[in-house]
């Protein structure tokens, strides 16, 4: 099996599978996705953490966020929301040291219980009854 960290994949994408690109940040679609039209946006500079983002790599990755949003919400009427996401550090689950933000679209019925919705990254913490 490859390492997609050596070479990096995404200091390494090739033009066809870029989606929406700005002049600090790349969108593609995910090559192993949760859901149809799973998207990764990530910052052209191969930085590992989204900590270590500048504020103008912030703002084009989100500018991106919102161009996939609208792409996806014209193509697919069935996307009611979405989940968005970053894994920062092997311990939270970062398999490609190479800073990306998860844009996952959700269908009603996809699951039968969304509550909690990103929280199931630790499945005991995911449902939960509210406080009075």
């Amino acid at each position: 099996m490859s390492d997609p960290n050596n070479p990096c994949i995404f200091c390494n994408i090739k033009d066809s599978d870029i989606v929406f690109d700005n002049e600090y940040a790349i969108a593609s679609f995910d090559s192993y996705p949760v859901s149809k039209f799973h998207s990764l946006i990530f910052p052209r500079r191969h930085i590992v953490n989204y900590f270590d983002l500048t504020d103008n790599e912030l703002i084009a990755c989100n500018d991106l966020i919102k161009k996939l949003k609208n792409k996806i919400t014209t193509e697919d009427k069935m996307v009611e929301g979405f989940n968005i996401g970053t894994n920062s550090g092997m311990v939270a689950g970062q398999s490609i040291m190479h800073c990306h933000i998860h844009l996952i679209p959700r269908r009603k019925g996809d699951v039968d219980n969304p509550q909690g919705g990103v929280r199931s990254v630790i499945p005991s913490k995911q449902h939960y009854i509210r406080k009075k």
